[in-house]
């Protein structure tokens, strides 16, 4: 009941702000309802009005006012997948978050960006794909018992969510799509649509998981690729966005990496923490520094800060991200796949440093500042990380991850 209320309130305020822009924000009382006062759940309330507030740095666009309803749209999907158990609803989810990308995608103050469409939505219907046949797969396979059946399911997901986020090889669309589409749209890809894809694979692997150690062995060595690719291409890029797309082939190889964890449950929570936590320090930093990019820069103070949470730094959120995905690595035995992920971290920083100090070129002002202002903000809500992690491990025992 309380889905399609927020669905017909979200509903109502995208057709409102046809006439009216400004009323797209009552969107957001469709999110609020679906809201509960679970810290980790706030901190994606946080980010959702960050996105929502960076649209607002799009002085025109054909999706003037429903891109706040598309948000809202993705954001309310992306609670319920978190609070889901019901296997339709988790698939239903997946392509709710995605489907608003397609529109998102192509919006801009000057035309609709169609070639930049064209190419992104051709990727993500193909993952869309993939990712549906290999849950419908993996569901029989664990049922009947079929390993050979259930290693092409989870080669299918796994591939599918790798397409969807851009994770090396699979990563071609991120580079070129980053820098061809508006940088605040492209933010909100980069950032709120990357939860629903790994939630939903963390539940459905876990819950059909069949003990093959082959498998987990090519989820570590696409991560490690998407480690080595994103980090080397950021550092012999020049553009900004184009970074910043490699950056996140980075980052989703990162949060991959914590898929590992399936042979060990014991330490399944631990992974999941870091990993949702990986997925709100990339957001976080994805969209301060597009908000950047579309104002021409901010203050020098603000960026170096949301790249040493990039970093890793201590005690930004990033490094806890990092450090809790490093210690579920190494507690379940993957020593050698946590090196490299600290190794990746160290190539990472010259970059990072390079795009900080191009993009804090100038004084803060305006509604960028106050975005990216926001954004730096957020990276040190976790200077004590307890309450963060408490709250991952009551929600993982929630939706049922092992271990627990």
């Amino acid at each position: 009941m309380e889905l399609i209320a927020s669905l017909l309130i979200i509903s109502l305020a995208s057709i409102a702000s046809l006439k009216y822009r400004w009323l797209g924000w009552a969107s957001l009382v469709g999110v609020v309802i679906l809201v509960p006062s679970q810290p980790a759940i706030l901190l994606l309330a946080f980010l959702i009005i960050l996105n929502m507030l960076s649209l607002e740095l799009m002085k025109r666009s054909y999706l003037a006012g429903v891109d706040y309803g598309l948000v809202a749209f993705m954001a309310a999907a992306t609670i319920y997948a978190i609070y889901s158990t019901d296997l339709s609803s988790l698939v239903a989810a997946f392509v709710a978050v995605s489907v608003p990308t397609y529109m998102l995608v192509m919006a801009s103050e000057e035309r609709a960006r169609t070639d930049t469409g064209i190419k992104y939505i051709t990727f993500m219907v193909l993952a869309t794909v993939l990712f549906l046949i290999g849950v419908a797969l993996a569901v029989f396979a664990s049922q009947t018992g079929d390993e050979t059946l259930y290693a092409i399911a989870f080669v299918a997901i796994v591939v599918g969510i790798a397409i969807e986020v851009g994770v090396a090889p699979f990563h071609q669309w991120v580079p070129d799509v980053f820098v061809s589409a508006d940088a605040i749209p492209i933010s909100i890809i980069a950032s709120l649509a990357k939860f629903v894809p790994f939630i939903v694979a963390f539940k459905i692997l876990s819950a059909t998981y069949m003990g093959n150690g082959t498998l987990i062995m090519v989820v570590a060595f696409l991560a490690i690729i998407s480690m080595f690719a994103g980090n080397i291409g950021a550092l012999t890029s020049r553009e900004h966005s184009r970074i910043l797309g490699y950056s996140t082939v980075a980052n989703m190889g990162y949060i991959l990496a914590t898929f590992v964890i399936l042979s060990k449950p014991e330490f399944l929570w631990i992974a999941f923490a870091g990993a949702l936590l990986q997925l709100f320090a990339n957001s976080f930093g994805k969209v301060g520094f597009f908000a950047a990019i579309k104002d021409g820069g901010s203050s020098p103070a603000l960026t170096y800060t949301l790249a040493l949470s990039f970093i890793g730094m201590p005690p930004l959120m990033g490094f806890w991200s990092k450090v809790l995905i490093i210690s579920s690595l190494a507690y379940s035995g993957f020593i050698w796949l946590a090196v490299i992920m600290v190794i990746n971290s160290a190539i990472s920083v010259p970059y990072y440093i390079r795009l900080a100090r191009e993009l804090g070129a100038k004084d803060i002002r305006g509604l960028a500042g106050l975005v990216v202002a926001l954004t730096v903000i957020a990276t040190l809500l976790t200077l004590l990380p307890g309450w963060f992690i408490d709250s991952a491990k009551a929600l993982t025992a929630f939706i049922g991850l092992g271990g627990v």
